[in-house]
């Protein structure tokens, strides 16, 4: 039954969670189905890549105005209207019969499934009382979608043909989403919001601009180096690594699937270290161990390159909660949605480029070498920007800062 006032914060934050799981998913399906798409269509891999180019650019892009939508509108209603679109334009681009259909389908995922970064992570800011501990736990979600999505397609492309790995996942989508619809009703409350931007206060103008000029060149730095190692991983597993019961199609996305999955604890551990340690200094620290893992991995082959994989996957999650605790730090009330569209556009939409990119390094060069040294200079960039952010504490003192703001100078 539909509840007959605000939405529970748990069921919140459990249609979150569960929509950031299949947006991932639902976004990284076709990089394994281009392995298959390959011989069936004639087609190389940077070309195939290409047709995606235009999905991935639209799933940033179009976050800047779903996230005003969802700030000057309802958050749950953008949120429905993503399940519902996503879930319809997956499943028919099953159906796709050319090249040129699937680009379109692929497009119209990638704007559908835009409206989730900017909505669903203003949700759980709205929402949570223990902010970076809830951030954690929902890019849990999303990192096991990133891991689980190879393995999906996979399997259903293997028993059941290419066409079926969008049919699935856009039946499921569409199905939360009409459950989300009957068990949902007006929006949350947003006190916890409210504490936590009293902190914010404490930044005057000149920090906050200077903030979110630094961070509008990291998060699209960052942006590069995962878009460009989600779409690039399994035609790397496939040509870099031969283990004995890891064959095929199903055995390589398996392969994706388990450097990526560990990848999942590393939001946990990202959103603790940001509730107990500076986020900035959280957020140098992981991309600087990312350097080093990039550039091993442009050496190594077999397991120690899925190894080096997993690696690179775990820091780069862990420091995801961080950058989404920084973003909501220096953002104004009543802003949030809109930030984060902002975020993504940058690191979804401008970054998309590293898709196309991805496939030429490999037509050009013939491999992946150039690709990963090409993350560690991406690495490196983050940290040299983000030394100058400005000082930011732990979220647990900022919720500390917001009860002695919320309670009022003492005159």
């Amino acid at each position: 039954m539909t509840e007959a006032a605000e939405i529970r914060p748990a069921r919140a934050l459990v249609f979150s969670n569960l929509a950031h799981y299949y947006n991932h998913v639902i976004m990284l399906l076709f990089p394994t189905v281009a392995l298959v798409l390959e011989s069936e269509w004639g087609l190389s891999f940077g070309a195939l890549l290409q047709l995606a180019f235009w999905g991935y650019l639209a799933y940033g892009l179009a976050a800047l105005p779903a996230g005003w939508l969802g700030d000057r509108w309802s958050t749950r209603g953008m949120l429905a209207v993503y399940m519902l679109g996503t879930g319809t334009v997956t499943f028919l681009t099953g159906f796709a019969r050319s090249p040129l259909e699937m680009a379109v389908g692929l497009t119209a995922m990638g704007l559908f499934a835009s409206i989730y970064h900017p909505v669903g992570t203003s949700f759980i800011v709205r929402h949570a009382v223990n902010r970076g501990r809830a951030l954690g736990a929902n890019g849990v979600f999303g990192t096991v979608g990133v891991a689980t999505a190879a393995l999906i397609a996979g399997t259903l492309t293997d028993g059941w043909g290419w066409r079926m790995a969008f049919i699935v996942p856009g039946l499921v989508c569409f199905a939360t989403g009409i459950v989300f619809l009957l068990f949902t009703d007006a929006e949350g409350n947003q006190t916890a919001a409210k504490k936590h931007n009293a902190a914010a206060s404490t930044f005057d103008r000149h920090q906050v601009i200077r903030a979110f000029t630094i961070l509008a060149v990291t998060m699209t730095c960052a942006g590069f180096i995962a878009q460009g190692f989600l779409v690039g991983l399994p035609k790397i597993f496939s040509e870099r690594v031969a283990l004995a019961g890891f064959e095929g199609i199903t055995g390589t996305s398996s392969l994706v699937t388990l450097a990526l999955l560990v990848g999942a604890s590393g939001q946990l551990l990202g959103g603790r270290l940001a509730e107990h340690f500076s986020i900035k200094y959280v957020y140098l620290f992981m991309y600087v161990l990312m350097i080093p893992f990039a550039v091993a991995s442009a050496y190594l082959v077999g397991a120690p390159l899925v190894v080096a994989a997993a690696s690179f996957q775990l820091v780069l999650a862990s420091s995801l909660p961080a950058e989404n605790c920084l973003v909501a730090r220096f953002c104004p009330e009543g802003w949030h949605a809109r930030a984060y569209g902002a975020k993504f556009v940058l690191a979804l939409g401008v970054a998309s480029l590293a898709v196309p990119i991805t496939g030429l390094i490999r037509d050009y060069t013939g491999g992946f070498f150039w690709f990963f040294l090409a993350l560690a200079g991406c690495a490196a960039m983050v940290v040299c920007f983000a030394l100058f952010l400005p000082q930011a504490g732990p979220e647990a003192v900022s919720k500390s800062e917001a009860a002695i703001s919320l309670a009022g100078p003492a005159e």
